[in-house]
């Protein structure tokens, strides 16, 4: 079946929606020749899946257009504002077009289908199993982490991803053909495209606005200046709480270790471009101090602490600044994870070891009881011996091997603490051989 032709009265986005799979604009990874999702439709056998793609990527035109290739009852359902009575009114209609008179197959869309809990997504399964819908969600986030396996493993995943420049130029194209926008010159045109951000549901919604305003206006020719002021100030999307808010700061966090300043910078930008909150942003170079200079620069976690503290009393744009410039040292002091290792390593260890008691000589005592036990006894305080160091001295539980947790890199600060610790271990096994045990080859 196919749609009636677009009215002039109806919404831009709506005239400008794809009435076959060869109108389609982007994705062609997965829709073109070949491809896994084009093939899908052409082999006239519907199959259920999850289109996973951030918003305005054509999820909901794809599941249209599924349904039109198959000539289906198209059921949607926004997880959003839905429920289990939704999910139980689309297994009736369902079971009603699967029972009448036309035996018409059913697929039911579920738009932010991870926004739906286990046992929602659970009541699909049965369903889904028997063959009553072709089961299609859409989900702005990771699958893998949303959505229950169980539906995951009878659905296929398709990724869709953002639209390109070329495409989004086309969108334009096809707008100007309706008559629905005047010309544009090609630095607004480009400006237009970076405001959509890949999103065409964004820039529809742009392009219908820009229609109204420029026929009230009475302008002819769409140019840069006229676009900035209907625009106002740019918002790029982003979505601070999903996928993309936490693939941005992974790679914000990937170029600080990399040692690339100019990446780092990019990212920290977009993020406070998008609209993340510069507080969080502070945390997260604190934490990168820690996790990947450490003790090889120890500057580098005084600086993150105090571009956070100054953040916090300039706020935002000046302190912005702080932030920035903490990313950028960071990025370049020498690198080490040593101590976020060895904590790590010592974490593990005492999760799987038993509990070894505290030795004798290291435990305090306060009480004349306790120095009849011997609590604190030939304790050696390391601040009378000579350079202050007790050399020979047990401070792990009785039995237990030297662990090796932390291993300084050479690198930073940490070259002069790898000689130090080398030195004391040397003091260490001279002190355990005693004076009268001397080496062979001495």
């Amino acid at each position: 079946m196919s749609r009636a032709a677009p009215l002039a009265h109806q919404p831009l986005a709506e005239r400008l929606r794809p009435r076959s799979l060869a109108e389609v604009i982007g994705q062609q990874h997965v829709l073109g020749p070949g491809m896994p999702l084009r093939l899908a439709f052409e082999s006239g056998r519907p199959h259920s899946c999850i289109l996973w793609g951030p918003p305005g990527v054509g999820k909901t035109t794809i599941a249209r257009l599924m349904a039109e290739a198959f000539d289906a009852q198209f059921i949607s359902i926004s997880a959003v504002l839905g429920g289990v009575k939704d999910i139980r009114d689309a297994v009736q209609l369902a079971e009603s077009a699967r029972d009448g008179l036309m035996q018409q197959r059913t697929i039911v869309f579920v738009d932010e289908v991870h926004r739906f809990n286990k046992s929602q997504q659970d009541a699909f399964l049965p369903h889904v199993e028997s063959g009553l819908f072709t089961f299609v969600g859409a989900t702005t986030e990771n699958p893998s982490f949303e959505v229950n396996s169980a539906l995951l493993s009878r659905a296929a995943v398709y990724v869709l991803q953002p639209l390109g420049s070329d495409d989004l130029k086309q969108i334009v194209a096809k707008a100007q053909a309706l008559q629905a926008l005047p010309a544009i010159e090609n630095v607004a045109l480009e400006r237009l495209i970076a405001y959509a951000d890949g999103d065409a549901r964004r820039l529809l919604n742009t392009l219908e606005t820009l229609e109204v305003t420029a026929s009230q206006a009475g302008i002819e020719r769409i140019e840069d200046a006229w676009l900035l002021q209907v625009l106002g100030e740019r918002m790029r999307r982003y979505d601070k709480g999903g996928e993309q808010f936490y693939d941005t700061i992974s790679a914000l966090h990937k170029s600080v270790r990399g040692s690339d300043p100019d990446a780092a910078l990019y990212w920290l930008v977009r993020m406070l471009d998008g609209g993340a909150d510069p507080r969080y942003m502070a945390r997260r170079i604190v934490r990168m101090a820690w996790e990947d200079i450490g003790l090889a620069d120890p500057r580098a976690m005084q600086i993150a602490h105090d571009a956070a503290q100054t953040y916090e009393r300039l706020g935002s744009p000046e302190g912005e600044l702080a932030l920035a410039q903490a990313v950028i040292y960071l990025a370049v002091a020498p690198k080490s994870n040593a101590g976020y290792m060895a904590y790590n390593k010592a974490r593990a260890f005492v999760k799987q070891d038993g509990t070894r008691p505290v030795p004798l000589h290291l435990r305090n005592a306060p009480t004349q009881l306790m120095k009849q036990l011997d609590y604190g006894k030939d304790y050696r305080y390391a601040h009378d011996e000579e350079g202050g160091f007790a050399a020979g001295e047990n401070y792990l539980p009785d039995g237990m091997d030297p662990p090796g947790f932390y291993a300084p890199v050479p690198r930073g600060l940490e070259i002069k603490i790898g000689q130090k610790l080398d030195e004391l271990r040397a003091r260490n096994a001279a002190a355990q051989r005693g004076p009268d045990d001397v080496p062979p080859d001495a």
